[in-house]
């Protein structure tokens, strides 16, 4: 994908947010992203079995390029607990049931915290990008934020577990406290996606 030509890069997913921040933060001047949803024919999404990010990624991904015939980026990322030994993990999506919203994960997060003192909550946000070339070849990006769960929600930006996840990086605001332009600075999916904009250029 190292061409002038400009080219567009279906994204395997619903969510408007997460093409956002993608567009926002990968600005290779010959890409454009657009969700999968918006393609003719509309988007299901495979059942993400994938014991890992990568795996599940690399699922979407893959179904996502064999769907449109073209390029496909996808994103599997959550949040590791460590109190709760490494969970929502894989399982932040549907972390209270198969069609929970982002309230109820994060009730039950909550409620699986509420004896958890501050100093105990440490957690973190993890990303893993694959992007499928017209080709077949594969690009893997992964990235981390670090940070701790708090005892409310908090803001209006972002999604997910943001308004409970407090980044190290910004102490006292939380993650849907930060504007996206704040976000990709800082965040898991941003570090993720700064890894891949390398590899596409050309990088080691």
């Amino acid at each position: 994908m190292g061409s002038d030509v400009p080219r567009t890069v279906v994204v395997a997913t619903g969510n408007a947010h997460k093409v956002a921040e993608i567009q926002a933060a990968l600005d290779v001047a010959n890409l454009t992203f657009v969700a999968a949803s918006e393609l003719q024919g509309g988007w299901v999404g495979p059942e993400e079995d994938g014991e890992t990010f990568e795996a599940n990624a690399r699922i979407k991904a893959r179904a996502a390029f064999e769907r449109f015939g073209m390029p496909a980026l996808a994103d599997d990322s959550g949040l590791e607990v460590d109190a709760l030994d490494g969970e929502p993990g894989v399982h932040s999506r549907y972390y209270a049931g198969p069609c929970a919203t982002d309230e109820e994960n994060n009730a039950r997060l909550l409620l699986a915290l509420r004896d958890v003192p501050h100093t105990e909550r440490s957690a973190r946000f993890r990303s893993t990008l694959v992007l499928v070339n017209e080709d077949g070849s594969e690009l893997v990006a992964t990235g981390t934020c670090e940070g701790a769960i708090g005892f409310e929600p908090r803001g209006e930006n972002g999604f997910g577990y943001d308004p409970l996840f407090f980044p190290a990086a910004t102490p006292g605001v939380t993650m849907a406290e930060l504007s996206m332009v704040e976000k990709n600075a800082i965040s898991h999916r941003g570090a993720a996606l700064r890894e891949l904009r390398r590899l596409l250029a050309g990088g080691e």
